[in-house]
């Protein structure tokens, strides 16, 4: 794998753990990274399966207090449009960082 990929993938993993932090799943990751970053879903996805793969616990954890939370709440989609603006406002600042940090010598 090239260096340019590895650092794709670095990126794709480090927005999906934004992602994360605002408990979402992995559908709404996909979409969010999709339309605001420009990864295709099936990258994110991928990703996504390997970090799954690599962090069984957590993610078992992760996935039983999203159900929980989303059976509780009563406005989701309101909380998800929310946390889909935030996320898109976090991208857009780190791939303008990226961006910066490429052009420095």
């Amino acid at each position: 794998m090239g260096d340019s990929s590895a650092q794709y993938i670095h990126l794709v993993h480090h927005l999906i753990e934004e992602c994360l932090l605002f408990n979402m799943s992995r559908e709404e990751c996909m979409e969010a990274l999709s339309k605001h970053a420009n990864i295709q879903p099936v990258i994110t996805s991928t990703v996504w399966k390997e970090l799954e793969k690599e962090n069984k616990e957590f993610f078992e954890s992760y996935k039983k207090k999203n159900k929980d939370e989303e059976s509780t709440t009563t406005n989701n989609n309101n909380n998800i449009e929310s946390k889909v603006e935030i996320t898109r406002q976090r991208i857009h600042k780190m791939l303008l960082d990226s961006s910066l940090s490429k052009d420095k010598p």
